[in-house]
């Protein structure tokens, strides 16, 4: 499997949150990023992503989960999903993700890593991720 690393920024192009009243300070959030990611490997450099996550947060720390979808220029995609930790105070959260599928020439990939992510404003994130991938053999993809 080759190891992969890349970045992108990201603008939150779609938020919501609602509040509950069963512990102070629980809020139950989703989010929706757009971004261009940065690669050394040109299966991914230059690929729009979108990731969609909900967050289940306590005083601003708690879980975040999700799912992203790369766009890629041959029109295949890639798409996964994420979990992590969120800590609100400090603008960042942090975890893992998994492809759990693809189109095109992505189609049958496998793979996994971790990601780290920091708010530079309340409306733009900063991504890294590394991780590793198989795609389908070529017999395989469509």
């Amino acid at each position: 499997m080759p190891n992969v690393s890349g970045s992108f920024s990201g603008r939150v192009t779609s938020q919501s949150s609602v509040s509950l009243p069963d512990t102070p300070n629980h809020d139950l959030s989703l989010m929706r990023v757009e971004g261009v990611q940065k690669c050394s490997d040109p299966n991914w450099n230059n690929a729009p992503i979108t990731y969609w996550g909900s967050a289940d947060l306590v005083a601003g720390n708690g879980m975040q989960r999700g799912y992203f979808v790369n766009e890629h220029e041959d029109g295949g995609r890639d798409f996964g999903s994420f979990e992590g930790q969120v800590s609100v105070s400090r603008g960042a959260f942090e975890g893992t993700w998994t492809y759990t599928g693809g189109t095109g020439r992505f189609q049958g990939i496998t793979g996994q890593g971790t990601f780290k992510a920091k708010l530079t404003s309340p409306t733009e994130v900063e991504n890294t991720w590394e991780g590793s991938y198989q795609l389908a053999a070529k017999g395989q993809a469509a």
